[in-house]
This record gives structure tokens, sequence and C-alpha cells, in this order.
């Protein structure tokens, strides 16, 4: 188990590094004057050359790169052509537009986007493995066609129109719910609940039905080898069979799929974050892109890269001790 660990541990870092080296070569070949676009348009060409030379970008690409790295461990310093800022570590840079570090821009987003992504993961998990269990459970019955039909519609459905009927018929004709408005949780834990059910509903209910769909299909794997043939031989009730030994040998997919989805919502659930006017890192992202604010940019597209990265790898462990032969693997 701690040599898994250690393959795991060292994979995630490795997969960090990689990832970390190719965002940041996108960056700095990307078209355009990226010392023009730190200082300003009103810059004259003697601030944008200094700008260029504090962020040294005379120099090869490898340096570029090993002085960014040392900014996340260590911080550095820029220039914004009429003084030197110094950017804490974890630096990730200063933003274009309002002069901020990158890092702290996400740190003040980021409860936001906790909010959001943890509520409608634990709505789509109990939901889609609850509906996977109840149709393999129900198999050759209309429940399990109903059920089937409905995560078919769930999976063909995108997030916004789910929203949008959510929003006008619970808001606006129904008027049971205010319109989603962000409250945060250290403020008005009532109303920060309130104002998440719809983006909760909304995404658990297209979420959960790829979960449902491989629950059914894992389960039903399960079931077809051959020690539960023999303990169905033996006498036990289908109820047992289905909840106890089908359900665990379906884990193992689930938390795989489940790590993925809550490393990409802790990166921004952009459609669902817009839509609902929760002032996320995903709104962050598509103003970042609008206005060209490309430390933003890198910013937010490394910090979801190390959610994706870490939710795998706690998956991996977590299917690790679900079945131990995910360690011989």
């Amino acid at each position: 188990m701690s040599r898994f660990l250690l393959r795991r541990i060292g994979g995630a870092l490795f997969v960090l590094l990689a990832l970390s080296v190719v965002v940041y070569a996108a960056f700095y070949v990307a078209p355009g004057n990226v010392a023009q676009i730190a200082c300003g348009p009103r810059c004259s060409p003697a601030q944008v050359a200094q700008v260029s030379d504090q962020l040294r970008l005379g120099d090869p690409l490898y340096l570029q790169y090993a002085h960014f790295l040392q900014g996340i461990f260590a911080g550095r310093d820029y220039s914004t052509g009429t003084g030197i800022l110094h950017c804490q570590a974890p630096c990730l840079g200063r933003s274009y537009q309002n002069d901020e570090q990158v890092t702290q821009m996400i740190l003040t987003k980021l409860p936001a986007t906790a909010s959001l992504a943890i509520g409608a993961f634990v709505l789509w998990i109990v939901l889609g493995v609850g509906t996977g269990l109840l149709s393999v459970w129900r198999r050759g019955r209309a429940t399990e066609r109903l059920l089937t039909g409905l995560t078919l519609a769930g999976m063909a459905t995108p997030v916004f129109v789910v929203g949008l009927l959510l929003i006008i018929v619970f808001c606006s004709a129904l008027q049971l719910l205010p319109f989603p408005d962000y409250v945060p949780l250290t403020e008005n834990p009532e109303q920060w609940a309130w104002n998440l059910l719809l983006p909760w509903v909304s995404l658990a209910l297209v979420s959960a039905a790829p979960y449902a769909r491989m629950t059914r299909a894992s389960m039903l794997e399960t079931l077809a080898e051959d020690h539960v043939r023999t303990f169905r031989a033996y006498g036990v009730s289908e109820r047992k069979l289905v909840g106890r030994h089908a359900l665990r040998g379906a884990l193992g997919p689930v938390i795989a799929l489940g790590a993925l989805d809550i490393g990409s919502m802790f990166g921004g659930a952009v459609l669902t974050e817009s839509l609902f006017n929760i002032p996320g890192v995903g709104r962050e992202l598509v103003d970042a892109v609008k206005n060209v604010d490309l430390p933003v940019v890198v910013g937010l597209v490394l910090v979801t890269g190390f959610f994706v990265v870490l939710a795998n790898a706690v998956a991996d462990i977590l299917q690790a001790m679900a079945d131990r032969r995910v360690v011989l693997a």
C-alpha cells in the first residue's frame, strides 16, 4: 500500500509539473506583446521596455519558466512601468486589469465555487447512484424503462436549459423561491442555502445521469460474475445481492468519474455561475478571457488542473481502500 501511495503521489506531482510547463509555454507564445498588455495601452515605449526587462521576457523560455516557479514558491517582483510591486508566494502573477495578485483573486472567488460544487456533488451522487441502484433492483420492469429514459434525457439536456426552466417555474410562475443571488455562508447560512438550491438542483439533475448509467452497468456486470451466482444458489436474497455485493463492485467507476467532476467543478462551473449570478472562479475566468487578462487565465487553468489532479489522487486511494486489487494493478 505504501508503494502504491508513493506511485500515485509521484504521478500527481509529475502531471502538475507537466501541466505548468504546457500552460506557461502557451502563455508566452501567445500572439501579442506581453509587456505592452501588462503595462497598459497608455505606456510609452520606454515604460514597455522597462516592464519587459522586469518580466525578463528577453531571457530564454526555460529561465522565464524558472522565474515563474520561483514566484510560486518564494514570490517575485513585478514592474508596472511606474514602480515595482512584490507578489507574495504562492504567486501566480498579477492581474493586468486591476493590478491584484491572481492568487488573492482566486481565493476570494473560491468559496462561492466550493459552495456550488460540494452541494451539487452530494446531490448528484445520491441521485445518480440511487437511480442506478433502483434501476437494477427493478430490472425488467416498467420502473427500469422509465428510469432509463429519464437518465438519457438528463444526459442530453444542457445545464443552462434545466436552470432556465427551474427559474421560470419556481421563481417566476410559482414564486416559491427568490431569484438566486449568492449570499456568503458566514453572513446568513439560511439565505446561502436557499439561494444555492436551484443551482444545486440544476447541476444535480444533469450530472446525475451518467452516474445512474454507470452504476447500473457496473452492477449488472457484477451480478453476472461467478461468486454472485454462487451466493444466489445458496439462497441469498436479491436485495442483499444488489445492495451489498453488486453496489460495492460498482463503486470503483463511480469514484473515478466523481473525481473528474468534482475537480472540474472546483475549477469553475462557468455556465451555472453565469446563469445564477454566482461570483465564483468560473465567472472570473469568463471576465479574464474577455479582457485578455492572461495571468488570471493562466492562474485559473493551473488551479483547475491542481484540483482535478488532487481529486483523482484521492479517488485512487479510495478505490484502493474499496478494492485491494487496485493496489496490485
